[in-house]
């Protein structure tokens, strides 16, 4: 029996996608720079990946808490996330 992936799986893939700064800043129509000082800050969550300074990622999960938090509705946002 060949292997089908349900919803729950394909949700959990999505939200497994991370985001990079540009992406976030481009949703919210803000310059990167706002996006760099949220992190900064510890009011957007974010990782590195990569060696040395590496890339920022931002989580799809800690981007709607974000946008929750402040009462941004996802309809809101420049592009569709």
């Amino acid at each position: 029996m060949p292997f089908q992936a349900t919803p729950l799986t394909s949700q959990v893939s999505q939200d497994c996608t991370a985001l990079t700064v540009k992406e976030v800043a481009a949703a919210l129509r803000k310059h990167s720079s706002v996006i760099y000082r949220e992190v900064q800050s510890g009011s957007l969550p974010a990782y590195r990946v990569g060696t040395g300074r590496g890339t920022i990622r931002i989580s799809r999960r800690d981007f709607r808490a974000y946008l929750a938090a402040r009462g941004i509705p996802m309809s809101e946002l420049a592009v569709a996330l």
